[in-house]
């Protein structure tokens, strides 16, 4: 995960009439078929000396202590913790990436393998700390079966090397008779876990915070080998490759037209790690960072189908935003999120996964009184049980408003997706005017709407107000009912607003 520089900017005037809106559906036009495992979490021991400098909070792992603790009632026969198990559960995630990020790229997986108190402790050159490594391949493993999960498994390549990758697959996924899967069989699993995706590397154009960077030749020369020993060992397996991460004027695209060239008849995935880029400044917040993290979609896509096409490959390439989310313990970090979920639903043809940095920050926390669902809880939950099946094109007029960076930012923010087997449509919506509701004439192009549409609002009175333990009866989602007439309905989306709205079609 990189560690993140804010700058504050100036904005330019904007509109504050808000006027009646349109919002098209068309079930005809398909995007594409969402990916499941676009609802993925992403986990890593990171060391914390106090939530970004507030003094309420002590120094904190987010793995040790946080989710895995053996010595609290709540914990289950692997000492994590059950609270973290049944919210993911809940949120019905999909996969989970990990050991890293950061931490990944100084971490030699043997430390983290057989008797614990035999295990070695190690600074944590990423975060600072010492990890003991309590938590290792099995404990992870063990924790992915508890939540339901599939595996995703980041290699070290970066102060690791291509036959430590190759030797942790065959602890994974050879059945017996070598010597790290009969390694793996007398450490208790006999059975293979069978990993499926892996991720060659992480964050490695990071020159200014990553163990072990490498330039984009260097990096296509040991994937490239890594993939190829990992395949001796099981050719069943399918790679992520590494992606930019580091989006300063440095040439990110170029690093990846570099690695899609040179490694893209080998992977199935480009990755990409995207943060929100925050301001103090709520119009730059919610405009400048919902255009950036979309640009960044769309230009890797773009660069996939060229390089694709100009090299011939046989294999699709697809987008893993393996990292991403939006800091803060306010309702300014909960509509970015939601912004996100709409830019992968909009861009279901090549976004087939991603990974919520981190899974812990999705159930709030407070230290002395236990863990509580906030309204980012909630947001979460609306996409992940219900925006399933097809992404379906929507068409939007509104208002706009400007920044210094961007002009014509529509202040509604759509997706929609459509499943047929149920007749369900969903049209997701964020309100990213700060102080005005919006009215918006909700139409079907094609299909019949039926019944009433159902609502699920989430929003507050203060954008600025810290999520507390206190209030968490007041989090969950407000419900909303409309009649549905002549293949239209009218919503008014309230302030700084999003709102999942349900609504039942039937086909022509």
């Amino acid at each position: 995960m990189k560690k993140l520089l804010f700058a504050t900017l100036f904005v330019m005037p904007y509109n504050l009439v808000a006027q009646t809106a349109t919002i098209k559906i068309d079930v005809e036009r398909v995007i594409g078929t969402i990916d499941p495992k676009i609802y993925g979490v992403f986990m890593e021991p990171i060391q914390i000396s106090g939530r970004r400098g507030l003094p309420d909070s002590p120094r904190l792992n987010t793995l040790y202590g946080t989710l895995y603790d053996p010595l609290s009632p709540m914990a289950d026969e692997n000492g994590f913790k059950k609270n973290y198990i049944d919210a993911m559960k809940e949120l019905k995630v999909t996969n989970m990436r990990w050991p890293g990020g950061n931490f990944l790229m100084g971490y030699n997986w043997q430390d983290g393998i057989g008797p614990k108190d035999k295990r070695p402790a190690r600074i944590n050159m990423a975060w600072g700390g010492i990890d003991d490594n309590q938590v290792g391949t099995d404990e992870w493993f063990a924790l992915n079966k508890s939540l339901g999960t599939e595996n995703v498994v980041a290699v070290n390549l970066g102060l690791g090397n291509i036959q430590d990758a190759a030797y942790w697959l065959e602890y994974c996924n050879y059945p017996k008779g070598t010597y790290y899967s009969d390694l793996r069989a007398k450490n208790g699993h006999p059975i293979p876990y069978k990993v499926k995706i892996w991720d060659l590397g992480n964050e490695v154009d990071g020159k200014p915070w990553e163990l072990g960077h490498k330039n984009a030749d260097d990096y296509v020369e040991v994937a490239r080998e890594a993939a190829k020993a990992m395949q001796a060992v099981d050719n069943s397996v399918e790679f992520v490759g590494c992606g930019s991460s580091w989006y300063s004027k440095n040439g990110w695209d170029d690093w990846n037209r570099k690695v899609l060239t040179g490694i893209g008849d080998k992977i199935k995935y480009l990755s990409i790690h995207s943060y929100w880029e925050n301001s103090p400044d709520y119009y730059i917040h919610m405009g400048d960072g919902s255009r950036i993290f979309d640009d960044r979609i769309k230009i890797t896509a773009g660069e996939i189908e060229a390089v694709s096409n100009t090299q011939g490959f046989k294999n699709p390439i697809y987008l893993s935003v393996d990292e991403w989310g939006a800091f803060g313990r306010n309702f300014m970090s909960v509509l970015p999120v939601a912004q996100s979920f709409n830019s992968f639903i909009r861009h279901a043809d090549v976004v087939k996964m991603s990974n919520f940095t981190l899974l812990t920050s999705l159930l709030s926390n407070n230290p002395k009184q236990g863990t509580f669902k906030s309204p980012l809880f909630y947001l979460f939950k609306a996409y992940s049980n219900n925006c399933l099946g097809l992404s379906i094109d929507t068409y939007v007029a509104c208002d706009t408003f400007n920044t210094e960076k961007y002009k014509g930012i529509p202040y509604l923010d759509v997706s929609a997706t459509y499943s047929k087997d149920a007749n369900i449509v969903f049209v997701n919506v964020v309100n990213r005017h700060k102080d005005k509701a919006i009215t918006a004439d909700v139409i079907s192009i094609s299909g019949d709407f039926t019944g009433k549409a159902e609502g699920n609002v989430i929003t507050c009175k203060d954008l600025q107000e810290a999520f507390v333990f206190e209030k968490k009866d007041q989090y969950a989602t407000l419900k909303t009912n409309t009649e549905t007439k002549n293949n239209k309905l009218t919503y008014s989306f309230p302030a700084h607003s999003f709102t999942q709205l349900k609504i039942m079609i039937k086909q022509k």
